[in-house]
């Protein structure tokens, strides 16, 4: 299993998110991870927000690693929403975000974290990657879509084949 499927679980997968720009998307995930981690809310809010001022995490062809470490983290959480629609997010392209995967460490994160950095960028530089990742209905099939990168060769096939039996 790849660095990005390992610690991403079905119920950090968020489809077809409506927020109100970069701030309320912030908050979302603020939220998400109190509901579902017990992580506070402005604490997760806070440290992404600070992490944005630094510099806009917005890659470009849609898409966003919004990322911090968080104060009482016990291990790396990662979460993925698809935004519907796309929000302005200062990327270098310009283009809104609709893809955004999340990842929060721990204070004294060890370098695992710029690994899975690396490896979430060259999954989403991928085309093919990112038209399945749209094609998905269901937070499963976002999973198992994570989980089969990069297979080579034919990841893709296998797992169109994997979808249909479903």
């Amino acid at each position: 299993m790849n660095k990005v499927a390992g610690p991403l679980r079905s119920r950090d997968i968020l489809l077809d998110v409506v927020v109100a720009g970069k701030s309320g998307l912030l908050k979302q995930i603020g939220q998400h991870m109190e509901w579902v981690h017990g992580i506070a809310q402005m604490s997760v809010e806070r440290t992404l927000a600070h992490r944005e001022q630094i510099s806009s995490t917005g890659l470009g062809r849609g898409i966003a690693i919004p990322h911090a470490r968080v104060e009482d983290l016990d291990r790396i959480r990662v979460a993925y929403l698809r935004l519907k629609p796309p929000i302005a997010f200062d990327a270098p392209d310009g283009k809104p975000v609709s893809d955004a995967l999340v990842m929060l460490v721990p204070k004294l994160a060890t370098e695992e974290h710029l690994r899975i950095l690396a490896e979430t960028s060259q999954m989403f530089s991928d085309p093919r990657f990112r038209g399945r990742l749209h094609g998905c209905q269901h937070p499963a099939q976002v999973r198992q879509l994570f989980e089969a990168w990069p297979r080579a060769p034919g990841w893709a096939a296998a797992l169109g084949q994997a979808a249909v039996r479903q």
